[in-house]
């Protein structure tokens, strides 16, 4: 993809879309649309997408007009997920919208009478070298682009580029500055209506009782609504409705189950929940370590973590006749629909998805579940838009987490410092619980007449899942990679930025850190020795050079660490070093210096890269150093800030520099989530550099790091 005379047509976005009006349409008067099936979730595809076509159609980018994730107007992308928009949906336009300048250029040449090759399309126009002028309104008029996407159409050579490779500001940007309307919050239609929901105190809890009377005459109060253990109210003003669901959870009575896990325990508890296990790779002979061999073995964990959604989830429902439609920041407008369509009982075609912007989590928050709230209240209050809002500890508590996870490695290092022997076991849930059935929604399960979640299954696939990552990039020889499933989950689990990877490239990768220390080999030259990747190669040497690690001069509890990953083996390559500094009284440890250097491929828009890896390196810190969801054995404890802390502002690096290496003739690469497992293992790495303790337990907190400094030396 790239390169004159061969385009973008593997996109598995035209396998549901193959039509070019699916991805472009050009109006009489010149008006040009593009279309995509991804969300714009802050992450900046917005403008890249922008980018793709105007370069492709040879216009500006403040002509394209860009309509995103609407199941009644866009392509079916399923979810905005897996750093696959670029991949996929800017494959998909970027071929679409070639096709089309082609066909309008073809169309002038036939109308004038003149051969293509003299033709030259620009603002809106193609143009003939005697200055006679044909508008891409008039041409379109007379084109039929209803048809299947051509494979193998010509785009434009890098060199030609205009816009693509140029950092153009984002387009999402200006009104979240400003204040102006850019998010779900701030719809507001005529009529409308404040929800909320009381949520069951913890997981598998009944409502048994509810004085449903005393809250239907308070203040505004338009209705409640109660179907088995679902429970809402609705009224005229926000507050109102606030008000009243505390008054209804006030006199709820319910039956709680005790059935969360043991917290203190994560390793036992999820040894004990393996119901299957899967190979994800195997090569040579895994098991005949050599008997002369250094023999290096580690134990990692990863506690629940989640999402952390600044603001709670929310919707807009509005139900209209026998149809609904409902505004969401889901990631999945169509699946989202079909969960949503089953729990109503409607065929999909009555139920609109309508993507807008809310506050970012990358995964499956309480988005989805948010939505069928919303369009279950709107179903018995037809014709009122309903506004629902989640409170804070509905947002923390009935989230679904990011799976724990338990990650073994026992590798054999040989005489020449090479590793010869490699094998990794990880216990971990499915990472994607996401809608497609309605029994992926929270409030689906609460109905008197419930839909069920779907059983999870173990699935080992090339884009990976609880195993992303799990198998190494580097060159091993004889190796082994399991995947020990777990399909019951006690605490309710999904899709959380990078799924399986920032874990397992934290145990690998701090893995690879001790096995350097083992073969007195630098880190990053230990690295080096075991890629055969000359891209791979190349992202390590850069971060390693713009970090300064050839000229690093160590100083009393400073640190310095490397790490390197591929995402999911074929997507972005991301190295960087990280520098921090640890307080030896406290055990508080700040990442003061993060240099990396990507390889995303072609890049469409720079700084939305950089966007995007420093918002990948401070999230992954986050979960480094400060994230753990706490539970009882009823219910999630971790309910606000306090109890669930994360990375604050007096804790952000002072230096966060992200290199893009140029890669003008390759594929896109999903950037998304390449940065999340790196910066785990390199702050680990880090920590064992200024202190000499290797934490194997996430998060590396003050507590952890305090303990094991207090901790008489072993002998």
């Amino acid at each position: 993809m790239g390169v004159s005379g061969g385009g973008p047509t593997g996109s598995e976005s035209f396998k549901k879309a193959p039509l070019l009006d699916s991805w472009i349409r050009i109006d009489a008067d010149g008006a040009i649309t593009a279309f995509t099936g991804k969300a714009e979730l802050g992450q900046g595809i917005q403008t890249a997408l922008v980018q793709i076509a105007a370069e492709e159609l040879d216009v500006e980018p403040g002509d394209i007009r860009l309509l995103t994730a609407d199941t009644g107007a866009t392509p079916d992308e399923g979810f905005t997920a897996g750093s696959q928009s670029m991949q996929n949906s800017g494959a998909a336009i970027r071929a679409a919208a070639a096709e089309v300048r082609l066909l309008l250029v073809s169309e002038a040449a036939r109308r004038l009478g003149l051969p293509e090759a003299g033709l030259a399309a620009a603002a809106k126009a193609v143009r003939a070298p005697d200055g006679r002028t044909l508008g891409y309104g008039a041409l379109a008029a007379g084109l039929d682009l209803h048809v299947e996407v051509r494979p193998g159409l010509p785009t434009k050579p890098p060199q030609a580029f205009r816009h693509v490779g140029k950092s153009l500001p984002r387009v999402d940007i200006p009104a979240k500055l400003t204040g102006a309307p850019a998010y779900l919050q701030d719809l507001r239609p005529e009529g409308m209506l404040h929800a909320r929901v009381v949520r069951p105190p913890g997981p598998g809890a009944k409502l048994l009782s509810v004085d449903e009377e005393a809250a239907k005459r308070m203040p505004g109060v338009v209705a409640v609504i109660r179907d088995g253990t679902f429970l809402a109210v609705a009224a005229d003003r926000e507050y109102q409705a606030i008000l009243a669901m505390r008054a209804l959870a006030a006199t709820a009575r319910w039956d709680e189950p005790a059935r969360l896990p043991d917290m203190t325990d994560i390793a036992g508890t999820l040894k004990g929940l393996e119901r299957e296990v899967g190979t994800v790779a195997e090569s040579g002979s895994p098991d005949a370590f050599p008997p002369d061999a250094i023999v290096f073995k580690a134990r990692y964990t990863r506690p629940y973590t989640m999402h952390g959604s600044i603001g709670p989830s929310v919707a807009v429902a509005h139900w209209q006749g026998d149809a609904v439609t409902v505004w969401s920041h889901t990631q999945g407008v169509f699946p989202d629909r079909k969960a949503v369509a089953a729990m109503l009982r409607l065929p999909p075609e009555k139920v609109r998805v309508i993507h807008a912007a809310g506050s970012g989590c990358y995964g499956h928050n309480g988005a989805d579940d948010a939505a069928a709230d919303a369009a279950l209240i709107a179903r018995t209050l037809p014709g009122r838009p309903i506004r629902l809002q989640w409170m804070r500890e509905q947002e923390n508590g009935f989230e679904p987490k990011g799976p724990a996870m338990l990650g073994e490695v026992e590798a054999a290092l040989g005489p020449d410092g090479r590793i010869t022997h490699w094998r990794y076991d990880v216990w971990s849930n499915t990472h994607s619980t996401r809608p497609g059935g309605a029994g992926a929604l929270l409030p689906a399960r609460e109905l008197a007449q419930p839909f069920p979640p779907e059983p999870a299954k173990l699935e080992i696939t090339p884009a990976g899942n609880g195993d992303r990552n799990a198998d190494p990039l580097y060159r091993l020889p004889n190796k082994r990679v399991l995947w020990h499933f777990l399909p019951d989950m006690p605490v309710r689990v999904s899709a959380l930025r990078a799924l399986g990877a920032y874990a397992n490239v934290f145990a690998l990768e701090s893995s690879m850190d001790d096995l350097a220390r083992l073969a007195k080999t630098d880190p990053v030259e230990f690295r080096l020795r075991h890629l055969g990747d000359p891209r791979a190669k190349a992202v390590v040497e850069e971060a390693a050079k713009r970090f300064g690690w050839a000229d690093w001069q160590p100083r009393p509890d400073r640190g310095r660490g490397f790490a390197f990953a591929r995402y999911k083996n074929h997507a972005a390559y991301l190295a960087l070093g990280v520098e921090v500094e640890v307080d030896r009284s406290t055990g508080r440890v700040r990442m003061t210096r993060a240099v990396a250097a990507i390889d995303s491929g072609q890049a469409v828009n720079p700084d939305g890269i950089r966007n995007q890896t420093e918002g990948g390196i401070l999230q992954s810190m986050s979960w480094t150093l400060f994230e753990e969801v706490a539970f009882d054995q009823k219910r999630i404890t971790s309910l606000d800030w306090g109890s669930y802390p994360i990375l604050r502002f007096g804790s952000v690096p002072d230096v966060v520099e992200v290199h893009i290496m140029e890669r003008p003739n390759e594929p896109f690469l999903g950037t998304g989530e390449a940065a999340q497992g790196p910066t785990s293992a390199a702050i680990g790495n880090a920590i064992l550099d200024a202190t000499g303790i290797r934490l194997r337990d996430l998060p590396l907190s003050r507590a952890r790091l305090r303990a094991a400094l207090d901790r008489p030396p072993s002998t």
